[in-house]
């Protein structure tokens, strides 16, 4: 009797034949396909007006070779129809931004910009920085290219106009002028120091400003300044000279304001070295309001057309779009672009690819700024590169970490304790791969350091085995840096042991002698700590990762502890939300009023119902 040789699963089929084979399920309709490997991971994602005739694309060979690449791997596709081209294009995108897919183009760091927003729920209306769904009434303006560019020019406008930014709780709580108003950056409503007419009027002058009118409003500020100074109103006349000079500051510091462009994005696109860099200046009402530079991940041999037709369907999948696009290189799908965008506005969407006049000369202008960011990203790319080798180096590793992760933790005394873990990598800080984690542990002595960080690994470790087993994601460190010396390490090593993870190296980073800065430790479990040369790069770069866990450990540590620091008795009452708890505050005076309340007098509250009046008369009363 012979042994059977061991059973071994079949290895799935890829490429031309998977493909061919999906042809005779296919007709014309227009749809979404996904290609898949052997792990059904999702290779491509790519929409078709035709899907039978693009799927035919690849069947036989003759694409480029990143296409062959792709084929080579695909063990399964699906297929989504849908009514038409434009339903396709927006699904594709959506799906492309989900999955991640490793042959599509992708747009990396997408996110919201902040608008400046006048709201219009107030007799005397706020102006604020807001970001995120324009659910709130009042007229926004934007977007700016980042939260530094809406703060200088709020700055500049509070100078100039005297709004308030204060919420509208605090307004009616006023009972004297606050600081605002003293340094002459609110006229202080809330006290009645301006009537609702002149305060109206100001509203109107900032909107005209926001909205592009702003030659108009300083010409409107200069003659009452003119009359001022006639009727010798010096100090007014001064007051009004200043309002002029900030929006002077506000003009100067947006650089580009176009004149044939009143409402646009300047979109110019530089590719190099398998690598690419889309710049976009925002113009809003002929002012430039910021630029913000992408580096979408590319293949080696996609085209200018590809990468700009996928960063505008991600970047405006979730952002109104303005009425012009002004592109550095033209898209192969224009009309079904103009058709998706402008089913987001209630305004038609327009794509240009100028060739002459001033839009020309904006487009060069953000491709040079393209040209030179990327320039930028590969010089310190090439550093960052040097440093991880200079690290696996210093630290015995096998080469060059791809993912470092780099902990601390963050309390008082054992209260409002947090443990912080921040990632590091080839391209620098991975900031959308931070985390906190808010320590539970009841049986914990307060201040037991060793305790919080083997909860944090624990909980990091269950939580990677639980999500990526196989490690297949890019999920799991390369390296571990912990902050601390030798008991620190060894309380995370054991956790280490605990979870079976034995093949991540680990260091501990103690602060050494005097605890100064250049006299680190390094501490490995089973060997002697030592340390590196004060002008070591690699140890200035150790510096920069544990320094930016310090400052994100600390940063929400203190959003914690302000958030306790606010928290009132009102937060655990059932029903009782925000508004609610404003309204009781604002009526009580305090949370301990309100405990000892009548049930009379808390059925009085705006917004309370008889039944949420008996629910917080009886809460307390229990308690």
């Amino acid at each position: 009797m012979t042994d059977s040789p061991p059973f071994e699963p079949p290895v799935p089929e890829t490429g031309y034949g998977v493909v061919l084979g999906y042809l005779k399920t296919l007709d014309g309709s227009p749809g979404v396909y996904r290609m898949l490997d052997a792990e059904n991971r999702v290779l491509y994602v790519g929409k078709a007006r035709n899907l039978r005739a693009r799927v035919s694309n690849y069947s036989r060979p003759g694409n480029s070779p990143r296409i062959e690449r792709m084929i080579a791997l695909t063990s399964s596709m699906m297929f989504l129809t849908t009514r038409t081209e434009t339903e396709a294009l927006l699904l594709e995108q959506n799906l492309i931004k989900q999955l991640k897919p490793k042959y599509n183009v992708l747009l990396r760091d997408d996110k919201s910009f902040p608008n400046i927003l006048l709201g219009k729920t107030h007799d005397y209306p706020q102006i604020k920085k807001h970001r995120g769904a324009r659910k709130e009434k009042g007229s926004y303006f934007g977007p700016f290219a980042s939260a530094g560019a809406v703060n200088r020019t709020l700055n500049q406008l509070q100078k100039a106009f005297l709004l308030r930014n204060c919420s509208d709780s605090m307004f009616e709580s006023r009972t004297r002028p606050c600081l605002q108003h003293q340094i002459k950056r609110c006229s202080a409503p809330c006290t009645g120091a301006i009537t609702r007419e002149d305060y109206a009027d100001s509203v109107s002058d900032a909107e005209r400003f926001l909205s592009g009118r702003s030659t108009k409003v300083q010409e409107d500020l200069a003659a009452q300044m003119m009359a001022a100074s006639e009727a010798m109103e010096f100090e007014r006349a001064a007051a009004l000279r200043d309002r002029i000079k900030a929006l002077t500051q506000v003009q100067t510091a947006q650089g580009i304001n176009p004149r044939g462009v009143a409402e646009a994005d300047i979109i110019g696109l530089h590719m190099e070295g398998g690598q690419a860099c889309v710049q976009v200046f925002f113009i809003r009402a002929n002012q430039n309001w910021g630029n913000q530079d992408f580096y979408p991940r590319i293949g080696a041999d996609v085209s200018p057309a590809e990468v700009m037709e996928a960063f505008i369907g991600q970047f405006y999948d979730n952002k109104e779009p303005p009425r012009q696009l002004i592109l550095s290189d033209g898209i192969e799908n224009d009309d079904l672009m103009v058709e998706a965008l402008s089913g987001k506005v209630t305004y038609k969407v327009e794509i240009i690819v100028p060739q002459r006049g001033e839009k020309a000369e904006l487009i060069a202008f953000a491709v040079r700024n393209a040209r030179e960011s990327l320039a930028r990203r590969m010089s310190e790319s090439a550093t960052q590169a040097k440093l991880l080798r200079g690290l696996a180096e210093a630290f015995d590793l096998d080469g060059p970490p791809k993912r470092i992760e780099v902990y601390d933790n963050s309390h008082i005394q054992g209260t409002n304790a947090v443990g912080g873990m921040i990632v590091a990598g080839p391209e620098g800080f991975m900031k959308n791969a931070y985390r906190k984690f808010n320590i539970k542990g009841d049986d914990l002595t307060p201040g037991d350091d060793f305790g919080m960080m083997k909860e944090v690994l624990h909980r990091r470790f269950s939580r990677l085995q639980k999500e990526d087993p196989d490690r297949s994601k890019g999920h799991w460190p390369d390296l571990l840096l912990i902050d601390g010396g030798a008991g620190q390490v060894s309380a995370v090593a054991q956790i280490m042991a605990e979870h079976s993870v034995d093949d991540i190296p680990m260091v501990g980073v103690a602060k050494g002698v005097d605890r100064d800065h250049g006299k680190e430790e390094f501490h490995r479990m089973g060997q002697r700590p030592f340390a590196l040369q004060r002008n070591d790069p690699v140890l200035y770069f150790v510096q920069r990762m544990r320094d930016e866990v310090h400052r994100f450990a600390i940063g929400t540590h203190r959003a914690k502890r302000a958030k306790a620091i606010s928290a009132t008795p009102l937060d655990d009452v059932p029903g009782v939300g925000a508004s609610r708890k404003r309204a009781l505050l604002a009526h009580f005076g305090s949370a301990k009023a309100v405990s000892r309340a009548n049930l009379s007098d808390l059925k009085v509250v705006d917004g309370v119902s008889a039944a949420l009046a008996q629910r917080i008369y009886d809460y307390f009363q229990d308690k």
